[in-house]
């Protein structure tokens, strides 16, 4: 959530970096600015009327000392009208500090000054790629026929159990999982990250830290009896493990990991795009999460990548890294670079990974801050995220590209993992 004296301060500059985001923000700065105003205009008046009650009241307690009883009295009557005209005040401020809120929840972040212009997926910049296509066989199958072949994922028995979306893994196919698991998180433990394994529910206000409410409950799987919601990732409770935190500078870099199941409804997705693995509604993930000072997170971005396209190339999957457009951004993203990597069989990219910068945002919406080494005066702390990384496409790739005519090669990384170099 952007601050309201930055849009204060910086009033065209938001707006013109908005619309890179394709987002108009021309008439709800006005009526946020105009708000403030009437919020500020209020403040003044109940801070006068209470300056102007604390004189009265001890002028009748100078008047009472001195016998002066009547006088005093009928000044008792003039405070009662004051606070009665006070206590208006601060529920008309109150109107307007809640009207503000409203306000400022329904801008996006603002994009990063390197955001390339542009509406959709087409205007993505592609930053580099890397590793070898393999060369598979005119009959080679995709992954959901490949999953029936060697018995490792079940899409009907998930049906059965819960519905579309819900898989179940099988044998080989769930030791994999379980492989890639374990070495997703030895890789972040091992740059640095402190595993952590929080709740797979949240209450509203995490919810709201991270940016997921109030505006996107129609993508989450919502326990309405409790009033908690399924994580959509592990960035939503990891992150708001600092929620209403003061941190010292020399606290940084905070460099959190966790595996999580994640929940997504998905409404709205259909067509060939979304078969087998490719958009589920329960899937595995490994995030990593850092909170940092604002003059590093952008080169704990640039490490996060690195991070990320080091297990691809340990995967040996072709990959590509893209820095998404204004248009393709999330609503709470200062920048982004996706990771996809290439299924030979669908002959399709297919995203694995987004690494994000939120800046100031979302440290915003947490009350996560930090005491500056100067003048010790609280700041907000920057929070990037990316995701290292999400499974069910990363399966998807192995078992298209890994296929020979008689069984699925795995990447030598795995094998001390699974304990079986190839799937037959």
């Amino acid at each position: 959530m952007l601050t309201i004296k930055f849009i204060e301060d910086h009033k065209d500059e938001v707006i013109k970096r908005l619309a890179v985001k394709g987002f108009q923000a021309g008439e709800i700065v006005g009526q946020l600015l105009d708000t403030d105003a009437q919020r500020k205009k209020l403040q003044t008046q109940a801070d006068n009327l209470q300056a102007e009650l604390n004189a009265q009241s001890k002028e009748i307690g100078a008047l009472m000392k001195s016998g002066q009883k009547d006088a005093a009295e009928a000044m008792k009557m003039e405070v009662a009208a004051m606070k009665e005209r006070a206590a208006g005040l601060f529920r008309e401020q109150e109107v307007a500090e809640q009207k503000l809120k409203n306000l400022l929840v329904l801008l996006p972040n603002l994009p990063h000054e390197s955001v390339p212009q542009g509406k959709t997926v087409a205007d993505n910049i592609i930053v580099r790629s890397g590793g070898v296509t393999p060369e598979l066989p005119a009959d080679a199958q995709p992954h959901w026929e490949l999953a029936k072949k060697y018995d490792l994922i079940d899409f009907e028995l998930g049906v059965k159990l819960t519905g579309a979306g819900f898989p179940v893994y099988k044998g080989k196919g769930a030791r994999l999982q379980r492989a890639l698991i374990g070495f997703f998180l030895d890789q972040a433990t091992t740059a640095g990250y402190r595993e952590v394994i929080p709740p797979l529910m949240v209450n509203e206000d995490s919810g709201f830290g991270t940016g997921q409410l109030p505006d996107k409950e129609g993508q989450m799987y919502h326990a309405t009896v409790d009033n908690f919601y399924l994580i959509p990732t592990a960035e939503v409770p990891v992150t708001n493990i600092y929620r209403d935190v003061i941190l010292e500078a020399t606290d940084f870099p905070v460099k959190m990991t966790a595996y999580t199941p994640c929940f997504r409804r998905e409404a709205g997705s259909y067509g060939k795009d979304v078969r087998g693995l490719n958009r589920l509604h329960q899937f595995d993930k490994v995030e990593i999460v850092r909170l940092e000072h604002p003059e590093r997170s952008y080169q704990a971005l640039d490490e996060m990548v690195a991070h990320v396209e080091s297990l691809v190339q340990k995967l040996e999957l072709p990959y590509r890294i893209v820095k998404l457009c204004g248009g393709d951004m999330s609503f709470t993203s200062a920048l982004t670079y996706d990771f996809e990597v290439y299924s030979a069989a669908q002959k399709m990219w297919l995203e694995v990974s987004s690494v994000s910068n939120f800046e100031s945002f979302q440290a915003n919406r947490l009350k996560l801050r930090y005491r500056d080494e100067q003048n010790k005066k609280p700041q907000l702390a920057h929070t990037l995220n990316g995701s290292a990384l999400a499974l069910p496409r990363i399966v998807a790739a192995l078992l298209e590209n890994g296929q020979t005519a008689n069984a699925i090669q795995l990447p030598k990384v795995l094998h001390s993992y699974t304990e079986f170099a190839a799937i037959n």
